[in-house]
């Protein structure tokens, strides 16, 4: 069999990764070497021709009531137990570990701690009806969730979800007993089979809050910003992060934020993604700090044409922009990502001169700022608009540019169906009290937004 070069490519990626995670990850420690097939999860690729090929599930069960492990947000950590004498389908079922689905992923049981008595049989509904339901939502826990094999709180519980998880939901419907109560389920998927979970037991997922930020000053040495409601104060800004901290909440990267879109990655239920726009010199001295201490990452969406040869010396009374060195040394926090080239700017009525260009020149300013922060991060999959400015015009040019995801300065948080060209984002005061923050961060019944944001301009 001949292979063109972009399939042998594919097929030396597909076995590098095989081979990487096996070394470093736990998370697929189900990759194995089964005679001339190598498998990961669902795929394989056969030594002999190399062809990738689907691997055919295994119906298996538990001997007793067992943890199950997957990645959520990057973590590998305990997501939920399944439990005996309950018929799952697995893949990989040679190796240490069973992969079988768990939300948008792989979960990962022992391979010792599967029976060996012919497992229960799923019916086949179980095995159709959830291709007719796409995901629509998310469901969060709170609590250790019982999964249902019906919409009856009498029938068998087939396994239960952890706390703190994003699950992906088939359906809800509402189902009337026989003294006229009503009950909401909503309809899950995992192994592979359809599982029930009652509504009271869980919350709809309101969205994924992505928090926006500019300038950091001490509030004893600002006096140019006092009134530019994007400079937030060193206290109130330690305040917030170390309340994040407190709470359980883990920071996300875009990178989950696009998995979490486009219904290929498990994420948990206290989440939030941190934003830094422009690439100023205050955010390195004083947020840098933080976020290092709390251990908590964010992405800094930088207007390449501003970086700095040499660092600055530090002057609170004007916006300052970050060095080529002081990016590099705040790689283990921040993602570098693109807030244009040369589009940060305002024309003579004072709009955004973004409204006014062609596609054309819009996506090659995109481009030219990829390849520019491409010497910090190579992969540039992400654009903040300048001053949150954008049409039609700007989305078809970061499309074109290839970018995945652009966040706007409208105020809202993500959503499971979101243009992913045009997300929102929140900004919270440095008055903001710490009990308001909680609720523009959590998975409350509505927004909570600060309006009239005046930018640093």
């Amino acid at each position: 069999m001949t292979l063109s070069g972009k399939d042998m490519s594919n097929r030396l990626l597909f076995l590098f990764l095989t081979f990487f995670v096996n070394l470093f990850s736990v998370s697929h420690a189900a990759d194995i070497k089964n005679n001339n097939l190598i498998i990961s999860g669902s795929k394989a690729i056969n030594l002999d021709n190399w062809e990738l090929v689907d691997v055919p599930p295994k119906l298996i069960q538990t001997k007793v009531p067992e943890n199950i492990f997957a990645v959520v947000g990057g973590q590998m950590r305990v997501v939920g137990e399944i439990n005996p004498d309950t018929g799952f389908y697995a893949y990989s079922p040679n190796g240490d570990y069973n992969a079988l689905q768990f939300g948008n992923d792989f979960a990962y049981v022992k391979n010792t701690q599967i029976s060996k008595k012919k497992p229960r049989n799923i019916p086949e509904d179980d095995r159709l009806n959830d291709l007719k339901n796409p995901v629509y939502d998310y469901l969060i826990t709170s609590q250790k969730t019982p999964v249902y094999s019906a919409t009856d709180e009498n029938s068998r519980q087939i396994a239960s979800l952890w706390e703190n998880l994003r699950y992906p939901v088939l359906a809800r419907m509402i189902k009337t007993d026989e003294d006229g109560d009503k009950t909401s389920w909503l309809t899950i998927r995992i192994g592979d089979r359809l599982g029930y979970v009652r509504l009271d037991d869980v919350a709809i997922d309101k969205g994924i809050p992505i928090l926006t930020y500019h300038h950091i000053l001490k509030d004893s040495e600002n006096k140019n910003f006092r009134h530019t409601s994007t400079t937030t104060s060193v206290e109130a800004f330690r305040e917030q992060m170390n309340y994040l901290k407190e709470m359980g909440y883990q920071t996300l990267s875009l990178d989950d934020v696009e998995g979490y879109l486009n219904k290929s990655a498990n994420l948990p239920g206290r989440a939030v993604v941190l934003t830094f726009d422009d690439g100023l010199k205050s955010v390195y001295r004083y947020a840098l700090p933080i976020l290092r201490e709390n251990q908590q990452q964010a992405t800094l969406f930088v207007i390449s044409a501003r970086i700095k040869t040499q660092p600055q010396k530090w002057d609170p009374d004007s916006l300052q922009f970050m060095s080529k060195q002081e990016i590099k040394e705040s790689q283990d926090v921040f993602h570098i990502q693109s807030h244009t080239h040369f589009l940060h700017r305002l024309d003579n009525r004072n709009n955004p001169i973004i409204f006014s260009r062609k596609e054309h020149t819009i996506m090659l300013d995109f481009k030219r700022s990829m390849k520019a922060l491409a010497k910090f991060e190579r992969d540039q999959r992400y654009l903040a608009y300048p001053f949150g400015a954008y049409n039609q015009t700007a989305i078809e040019a970061a499309k074109e540019a290839g970018l995945h995801i652009a966040v706007s300065t409208i105020q809202g948080k993500v959503k499971l169906g979101d243009n992913p060209y045009a997300l929102k984002r929140l900004y919270a005061y440095s008055t903001d009290p710490i009990s308001k923050f909680a609720l523009m961060v959590g998975n409350s019944e509505q927004d909570v937004v600060n309006k009239n944001v005046v930018v640093d301009k």
